[in-house]
């Protein structure tokens, strides 16, 4: 699904950041069916809000959960914070961290970026999003 394309080098011809691929393909991969303004808004999200902060990859994530989730707001989503946390929390023990400035010292290559950091957070959406269809 979504790792597959970022895999292939979905994004790039694109320029965009590492929120602004997780995003667009997802909203391509699972059928969010967000219009091109909503897709921008994961613009700032980038280079951990553009300060290292949180991986913007992992915030691309949680932008998809929530719009896979919340039918009315967040607080009243159920699972919400299950998945977040389960994905999160199942990527800092595989990567180390969940900050940008970390991910980007272990993991960003001269050739590649932070391809890997991307395709590991695109990796374990796809585990979220086939547990969120199945249910589970």
């Amino acid at each position: 699904m979504l790792a597959e394309k970022i895999a292939e080098g979905y994004g790039k011809a694109e320029d965009f950041n590492c929120a602004e691929m997780i995003l667009n393909g997802a909203n391509e991969a699972y059928g969010l069916d967000l219009d091109e303004k909503a897709l921008k808004l994961a613009g700032g999200f980038g280079g951990g809000f553009g300060i290292e902060s949180v991986c913007g990859a992992l915030c691309g994530c949680v932008m998809t959960l929530s719009r896979l989730l919340i039918n009315t707001v967040a607080h009243q989503t159920k699972d919400l914070r299950r998945y977040e946390e389960e994905l999160l929390k199942g990527y800092e023990a595989e990567m180390g961290s969940i900050l940008c400035k970390d991910l980007k010292r272990d993991y960003r290559t001269e050739d590649k970026g932070c391809a890997y950091v991307i395709e590991m957070a695109a990796e374990y959406l796809d585990q979220a999003v086939e547990r969120i269809r199945r249910g589970e």
